[in-house]
Parts: structure tokens; sequence; C-alpha cells
């Protein structure tokens, strides 16, 4: 049964110009053109008036893909982004507008996703703006992976790669490049890119209800950022087996729609769909790490997680991969004022891990085990009893204490007492010296801190 989606809005015909008001509001350096409701464009402050002295480069689309591609706008990247409504291509009289207002003397790159409404409009005020005397330049980026070819006369679709191309063209302008040369870098980010999308949700537009097209136990393979349909839809995997999944299909031989070979480098992007939490991204960034280094050979240079090109509220995430030369790592790296472009995601990562520092102390060290079993006095047998009867008490009362916690907490209590218990049963066999109830104690307080956390653990 298909629900009334909640939203938090006012008029659904005015959520793209108060999104760009509150945009403009949050970061300074972004003006908005006084065109509304017709003409939607965010630019850069310093870059209004004709009087731009680097190539201007300018992207857009559909709204509903926030971020993108508004929160792109600013030094280093984008130098205005005009936006439609939502998932409906921008008008032709929008995207000239943009171009008069941020296009001097060195020209205007277009950066447009493969769409058929966005290369139409773009396309046909790209050739308006040059009857006016301007020089423009196109690129159009078709990254998706998720279906097999032939495409057809549309192509591939253009999803959270071009945020790559943009980036690239952007720091290319931004560096003092030629029109030629700026475009020739876009064009060359634009043929190293694939991308595929998972979603785990439709999502809903402003104003409607939301649909029930996917099951509370399916997930839809290669869904288009507009909803459109993917290549399967299959049962709820976990997320290790969904990016193998996503990064065999973008790798494809068969397809052969990245160009891209073991002992190549890649930058790596795992983009959020509009209602998926960093914790679910990040668990994927750390499959796609290695999977990508140890089963296809290929050096991450970069790794980009968090929210870039979403579908309003779809819950789901998309990967990207760009190979990657030392150029394009320039590029990448090259300082961007633009309020969405992550910060601190430039230059080469040391190892991951650190080890855990471990202070001095009586009790047994965390590496320490008992050589041999023990043989327990009388006062030791029954306190291995006590322990043994508490944990388990403790473990059959999990669900309850969830249950209980839930009732005035955040319902985890019982997860955590758990979790103790089970670490005690497992540390008793090697670790306690039963014989010594002051130690014993002692070293069941340093398991608890190992492994319980909330007020739960500290407690104990």
């Amino acid at each position: 049964m298909a629900l009334q989606g909640k939203k938090l809005i006012n008029n659904p015909d005015d959520v793209v110009t108060e999104f760009i008001e509150g945009l403009v509001e949050t970061y300074q350096g972004l003006q908005y053109l006084d065109g509304f409701p017709e003409i939607k464009v965010v630019l850069r402050a310093d870059a209004v008036g004709g009087a731009y002295d680097k190539v201007a480069v300018i992207s857009g689309g559909g709204s509903g893909h926030e971020p993108a591609h508004a929160g792109f706008v600013g030094p280093g990247m984008l130098t205005a982004a005009v936006s439609g409504d939502v998932f409906a291509s921008p008008p032709v009289d929008s995207i000239l507008a943009a171009i008069r207002a941020v296009t001097g003397t060195m020209g205007c790159l277009l950066i447009i996703k493969n769409y058929t409404g966005d290369r139409l409009n773009f396309g046909l005020a790209a050739e308006q703006a040059k009857s006016e005397g301007y020089k423009i330049e196109m690129v159009i980026v078709g990254d998706d992976c998720a279906l097999p070819p032939p495409r057809g006369i549309a192509g591939r679709r253009g999803l959270a790669g071009t945020i790559l191309v943009h980036k690239v063209a952007g720091a290319a302008a931004d560096a003092g490049l030629s029109l030629a040369d700026v475009a020739a870098e876009a064009k060359h980010a634009s043929e190293a890119v694939g991308t595929m999308g998972v979603a785990l949700s439709v999502c809903t537009l402003p104003g409607q209800v939301t649909s029930d097209r996917l099951g509370p136990e399916q997930i839809e393979l290669g869904l288009g950022i507009h909803g459109e349909p993917g290549a399967a839809v299959v049962e709820l995997q976990t997320v290790d087996v969904v990016v193998e999944h996503v990064l065999k299909q973008i790798l494809s031989q068969e397809t052969q729609y990245l160009p891209i070979t073991r002992g190549s480098n890649a930058v790596l992007l795992i983009n959020g769909l509009g209602a998926t939490p960093v914790m679910e991204l990040m668990i994927a960034a750390r499959k796609a790490v290695p999977e990508l280094q140890l089963e296809y050979g290929i050096a991450v240079d970069r790794v980009y997680t968090g929210t870039f090109m979403t579908s309003l509220d779809m819950a789901g995430l998309s990967i990207t991969i760009m190979r990657s030369d030392e150029n394009i790592l320039q590029r990448l790296d090259a300082p961007t004022k633009a309020p969405a472009w992550p910060v601190g995601s430039e230059g080469n990562r040391p190892p991951a891990k650190f080890p855990v520092p471990v202070p001095p102390s009586p009790s047994m060290k965390d590496d320490e085990i008992l050589s041999e079993r023990q043989e327990l006095s009388k006062q030791g047998c029954m306190l291995e009893a006590a322990i043994e009867a508490a944990a388990k008490e403790l473990i059959d009362l999990k669900d309850n204490l969830n249950d209980w916690d839930s009732k005035v907490g955040d319902g985890d209590c019982g997860t955590t007492m758990y979790r103790g218990a089970t670490a005690i049963l497992e540390d008793m066999k090697t670790r306690y010296h039963l014989n010594d109830a002051a130690g014993t104690v002692n070293e069941i307080g340093s398991t608890i801190r190992k492994v319980m956390g909330g007020t739960s653990g500290i407690l104990g």
C-alpha cells in the first residue's frame, strides 16, 4: 500500500528555490540569479559580471540530487550550476542566463550528464550562446555500468562519476588553462570513470506518495537516480556481497565500460543516494578498497566516501571507479572551496592500523595467557561456579534486558551485558587466576573495559 511521503517542506512547488535560498544563506561565497522561479542558477560570488578571467565551468540538471550540482560551486570546481525542477532538466533560458552571468573571454565548458533532456536543453543553449559570441565547449558524462551494451541511442546514464569530472575540470580551469585544454582534461576524465548504484528503496518526490515497488527484503541493482529501472531486483544481501557484485560489474571485461586493468591505479568514490547512514557507506568503503587491491590488482590512490549525488531520500549507494594518473590526482588534490567537496581527502594515505598502547598494569597483560590448566582450590571452584552461573544468567536475559531498556533508553542493555558475559566466560578459561579472588575480580574488570561500552559497561 502506497503512503504519503513525509517531507520537511512547505509548498512542494517551492522546494528548489527554497533550497537555493538556504544554500546561499549558509555559504557566503555563493549567490543566485534573481530570476525565481523560472531561472534557478547558483554561481560563484567572485565570478559574476562578465569579467571572469578563467574558463567558466557550468553544470546542472534536474534537482533532487543534492548536493549535486549547486553544492559543488566554488573556486576550484564549478563556476555556476543550473537547477531544473525535481528530476526535470533546466530550460534553455536558465542555462543561457548562467552562461551570460559568468563567462568571460576565456570561454565556458558545459559538463552534462547523459540524459536526453539535459543534452537537448544544454545543447540548444550552447548553440544560442555561440551565436551571441561566447566560446563554448561541451563534455557529456555517461558513467553508468549497470546495464549491458548495446545501450541504444540514449547510451549510458550520467551518475556520480560526474562529480569527479567536475573536480578535474574545475581545477584545470582554476590553473588558468585554455578552454580547449580544460575540455580535453574533462573529456579524458569522463572516459576513465565507471559507476553503478544499488537501491534499498525508491525515492519519494515532494508531495507524492511513496512507492511500494521494492519489498522489505529486496534491493535493486542499477536503479537510476531518477528511479529508472535497473538491471535486476534481488533479495537483500550483506554489504560485502553487494560491493563484490558492483565492482565485478564495473570492471567487467565483457562490457569493457571502464578502461582499467590489473596493475592500474584508481580513485574510489562511495556515494550515498540520500538516506544511507555514513556508517553503512564506510562499511562499503572498508570492503571495496581491499577488494580492488587484492582481487583486481588495482592500486587505490584516493577514497572519497560521503553524499555527492543523491536521488532525494533513496536508501542505497553507488560506487564509482576512475582510472587515475599523475595529472588526475593533481586535479583532485587541488584546493577548492566548493562546500560539498570532502575536506581532508587529498594526499597519500598512511597505514590504516596503529598498535593500541598498553599502559603498565598490575593485572595480566592482554597477550598473557595461563600456560596450563590451573588446579583449583575449593574457593577457586566456588568462584568459578559463581562467575559461570552469573554470566549464563545475563546471557539468558539478553532479550528481556533489551526490551526493558527500550522503554526508557536505547534498548541495548541486554546486548551490552551479553557481550560482557560471553567475554568473561571466554577469558575465564585462560586468563583468570581463580584461586586468587581479588586478582580474578581485577581481571573481570579488565575484560569488561575491553568489550563493554555505554552506561552498563562503565557501571559494570
